[in-house]
């Protein structure tokens, strides 16, 4: 489906002019032009399940899990791969050793360190990027370690811990944890701009749990549709903006009011939602159908999906970020 009319406004939504897809299925980066016109892919390790970024928008860092999904059995992966966006080619890897099926990854800020989820056994690891080797690690407390977030500050990380109900909030400096009862499979998660909230999808609990960093508490309930499983949040804060797994939408609430404040539903076809993203405006919602080989482009100003696009078949596009 191609909405041709509406295309320039997709131009004009991205600074970057290329997307950022994760091929999951191919095991590579691929980089695209925002209407999806395919323009290059570079090989990573088997599987990668989610990336970020170095801070000065150079480098792209992929977890390489090593299996297709969570529910998976295997010893999966065990490293996180380095390109170069800028030559569009894998300069490098880190090894995570005995810390297999690498999953959840983000960057602190104030170190220029990265955080990683590990789901065998469940653990988080600190990485130097440049030393390209572990410098920490921690238990989570938690299972299935996924998707994690850290403070602007460094001082906290936040694990969403997908079989065991709840959040580990990791203290940085001493690697206490507290475990943050939350609902039924925590997934994705995404931290306020001052560092103040952490909005976490419970997949099979149909809400989002708001944590107060502060007093590590769930502090509010965002009840949604069925099945919230990515996150983001808009730049000016007043929305988070989330992917439907099973009900193949794209749906948002209001911070300040915990109420749906509107959605698109995506062509009812097989297969599930499991990644969202939004353009540095915040105007678009990237969302992929993984199973149909699909990314959707989502106007939220105007309440529906500009146009979308296929990558190759099997290559099951999951994360789609615009280019730094």
């Amino acid at each position: 489906m191609r909405l041709f009319p509406t295309m320039a406004i997709v131009f004009a939504y991205s600074a970057s002019g290329e997307l950022l897809v994760l091929h999951k299925g191919h095991s590579s980066l691929g980089f695209y032009s925002d209407e999806g016109k395919w323009i290059a892919s570079v090989p990573v390790r088997q599987h990668p399940h989610e990336m970020e970024f170095s801070a000065d928008g150079r480098y792209a860092y992929t977890t390489d899990n090593g299996t297709m999904r969570i529910e998976q059995a295997g010893t999966g992966g065990n490293t996180v791969s380095i390109i170069d966006l800028k030559e569009r080619r894998k300069v490098g890897e880190i090894s995570t050793g005995e810390f297999r099926r690498p999953h959840g990854i983000d960057l602190i800020r104030s170190t220029g360190q990265l955080l990683i989820s590990t789901e065998l056994p469940d653990q988080l690891l600190v990485l130097d990027p440049v030393k390209r080797q572990v410098v920490r690690t921690w238990p989570t407390g938690g299972k299935t370690a996924h998707m994690v977030v850290a403070t602007p500050d460094g001082r906290y990380a936040f694990i969403s811990n997908s079989t065991s109900a709840n959040v580990s909030a990791i203290n940085l400096q001493t690697g206490k944890v507290k475990l943050i009862p939350t609902g039924a499979r925590p997934e994705g998660s995404v931290m306020s701009k001052d560092g103040k909230r952490v909005y976490v999808c419970n997949r099979d609990g149909a809400h989002i749990s708001v944590i107060d960093t502060a007093t590590l508490a769930v502090v509010q309930t965002i009840k949604t549709s069925p099945g919230p499983v990515r996150i983001a949040m808009t730049p000016d804060q007043r929305h988070v903006v989330y992917g439907l797994l099973d009900e193949r939408g794209v749906e948002w609430a209001d911070t300040q009011t915990g109420k749906i404040a509107g959605r698109v539903d995506l062509p009812a076809a097989l297969g599930q939602i499991v990644s969202l993203h939004l353009s540095h405006d915040g105007q678009t919602a990237y969302a992929a159908n993984e199973n149909m080989d699909t990314v959707y482009a989502v106007s939220l100003p105007g309440k529906k999906i500009l146009h979308s696009f296929k990558t190759a078949k099997g290559h099951a596009p999951d994360p789609v970020v615009p280019k730094p």
